[in-house]
């Protein structure tokens, strides 16, 4: 995905985030090891402490503007430090430490490990890569890497929670995706099709 940008491509903003193309996809690239961090906090009953969701929003802004001349060399890098360390935590979780919940937020209930997985790793993922192939013209494709519960992992995850399905099955099939990841970047690789 990355190495296929262009010059022009990386400068441009993306609509949803209103940050350049690179900076998203830097964002998007550091926030895995960050999300693999406060996974294996919660599983170990400890919170990332007075944490809101406004000071998230900060960091990102302050990420923003300190990485706005980020490189996709640094960029690349990030992405294979990142998506292997935060697929091998959400590999060696059992069912009972996806049902751990904490506090993440302080301004927002507690969640489970598997909804971090979930929200912080998963639709994350769709969410920013979406907004960068929009910004690339790139929308109308399917992003290879999403993984066999179909285009949309996080909503098949939630038909399957609402039908009372079992947790286990449907958070599994969902980390396929960052196995996948932990195969990218390359030019070949799963986020080669943005």
């Amino acid at each position: 995905m990355i190495e296929k940008l262009s010059d022009a491509d990386w400068r441009k903003v993306t609509a949803a985030e209103k940050w350049t193309v690179g900076v998203t996809a830097h964002h998007l690239a550091r926030a895995f090891e960050a999300v693999a961090g406060i996974i294996t906090g919660i599983v170990s009953g400890k919170s990332p402490g007075n944490f809101t969701t406004g000071m998230l929003d900060g960091m990102n802004a302050q990420h923003a503007v300190e990485h706005a001349s980020c490189t996709k060399a640094e960029t690349i890098a990030l992405f294979k430090k990142g998506v292997p360390a935060a697929a091998a935590v959400v590999r060696g979780l059992t069912d009972d430490q996806l049902a751990k919940s904490g506090t993440v937020f302080t301004d927002a209930p507690p969640m489970t490990a598997e909804q971090l997985i979930n929200r912080g790793l998963i639709v994350h993922i769709d969410e920013h890569v979406g907004s960068i192939r929009k910004a690339v013209g790139h929308a109308a494709q399917i992003a290879r890497f999403r993984g066999p519960v179909g285009r949309n992992p996080a909503r098949a995850m939630r038909r399957v929670q609402m039908r009372g399905g079992a947790r286990r099955q449907p958070a599994r099939r969902t980390f396929c995706t960052l196995s996948r990841l932990s195969r990218a970047p390359t030019a070949d690789g799963p986020l080669s099709s943005l």
